[in-house]
């Protein structure tokens, strides 16, 4: 029974399917309960594509999917963001794009898509100082670039959400806030996630802080975690090799604190859910990207059945927390059918 206050469930759909193909993503999501999935790797024919590079045949034939799996967008989970701040060799494989190309052609193109599967959210990052700098002192280029990405979204009545991830400007809850607050465009929102902070070597308490901090600017949260002790070697501020991390668990068997978590964001729930449905969002996201299978920097993989044990124990948490949340029973399948 749906309790309030209540919450959207979403999961990057990518995650729940071995090959990526659209029916099998949408299989695995519609037989869990999921109403809602947030778009980043699909495979409807032509091979695995990022959702930027979809052409409009693929679009339609997602969307016929859609229809028949009783889907919608959560969020374009875009790769916006991902690129270096400076056009300089530091060892690292990240791209650079000359901005005024990037806003143009990759911003834009995130806004049509948004528009195009009727969705108001567009995740991105907070893009990559040079290896080894202090992100810190790259704030200003950031918000610069990232104010420039919210008017946009703003511009195109949508909304752009902003990751705490590691390696990037806004790997902090901290700095991400900082960077909320210096552009300070209705257009910018924040997301959260417990496990990005865990693999830098944060503890569950710290967690709890760079969860505070992201307060005032939270738009939704993604949901994994991480085994604590299983982070080794990892000292603040030190680069994170994404793809070399293999623990990731469920909600309710990590190290990132989400039983006090979600029981915060219960106290802040109604607000928030007003704030942005104001924006047209119809609420407060809370989407699933479990990587139990392993994770890297632009995606990972959880399978089917990794999925649903992800979800299962994010609902656990919930359930604790007395947050409410829908899964589909008996009732939608009826309306479904027109009775």
């Amino acid at each position: 029974m749906a309790r309030t206050p209540a919450v959207l469930l979403s999961a990057l759909a990518d995650e729940s399917a071995f090959h990526l193909t659209a029916i099998e993503q949408f299989s695995a999501l519609a037989a869990l309960g999921l109403e809602y999935y947030s778009l980043r790797f699909i495979d409807v024919g032509r091979g695995i594509k990022n959702v930027m590079k979809l052409t409009l045949s693929d679009i339609q034939k997602i969307r016929h999917l859609e229809d028949a799996y009783g889907l919608n967008v959560a969020s374009i989970a875009s790769p916006l963001g991902k690129i270096k701040l400076l056009d300089k060799p530091d060892g690292s494989k990240n791209t650079f794009v000359p901005w005024k190309q990037y806003l143009a052609k990759d911003v834009l193109r995130a806004c049509e898509l948004a528009h195009a599967f009727e969705t108001k959210l567009i995740r991105g990052f907070s893009f990559y100082p040079p290896r080894g700098a202090k992100p810190a002192d790259y704030l200003e280029e950031a918000v610069d670039r990232i104010g420039q990405i919210a008017e946009a979204c703003h511009r195109s009545d949508l909304t752009f959400g902003l990751e705490v991830e590691a390696n990037l400007v806004g790997h902090t809850g901290e700095l991400l806030a900082e960077i909320h607050r210096r552009v300070n465009h209705p257009g910018l929102v924040l997301v959260f996630d417990a496990a990005n902070l865990i693999v830098q070597g944060f503890s569950t308490a710290e967690v709890y802080r760079q969860w505070e901090a992201m307060k005032p600017g939270l738009g939704w949260l993604h949901i994994k975690d991480y085994q604590k002790e299983k982070v080794s070697g990892k000292a603040r501020g030190k680069h994170v090799d994404e793809n070399g991390l293999g623990n990731f668990v469920p909600a309710d068997l990590g190290a990132g604190g989400h039983e006090r978590i979600l029981t915060d964001l219960a106290t802040i729930l109604p607000a928030l859910t007003k704030k942005l449905e104001r924006r047209g969002i119809p609420g407060v996201f809370v989407d699933l990207e479990p990587h139990v299978r392993g994770g890297g920097q632009f995606g990972g993989t959880s399978g089917p059945d990794g999925m649903g044990i992800a979800l299962r124990g994010l609902c656990k948490v919930l359930d604790k927390t007395n947050v409410g949340y829908h899964l589909r029973d008996f009732d939608d399948l009826l309306a479904a059918r027109g009775l």
